[in-house]
């Protein structure tokens, strides 16, 4: 029931028959700056938060914690 080398060949096949050579390495290029896009957001978020736990100061949009905002 799984796919084998097979049939990844010919579904590979009609896929570039379907698209051309050209296309798809323009969906393969566009592919990869998203997924790289994705990653670096990502990090940028993770070092954010952790910038901002040590300053203490709740991140836009973070639920602070109610009994800090009542001291």
């Amino acid at each position: 029931m799984g796919l084998s080398i097979p049939h990844l060949l010919v579904v590979l096949v009609i896929v570039v028959l379907v698209f051309g050579t050209k296309r798809l390495k323009n969906i393969g290029s566009d592919l990869g700056e998203a997924i790289r896009g994705f990653r670096s957001a990502v990090k940028e978020g993770s070092e954010d938060k952790t910038i901002a736990r040590k300053e203490e100061e709740p991140l836009e949009g973070e639920v602070a914690n109610k009994e800090k905002d009542r001291a």
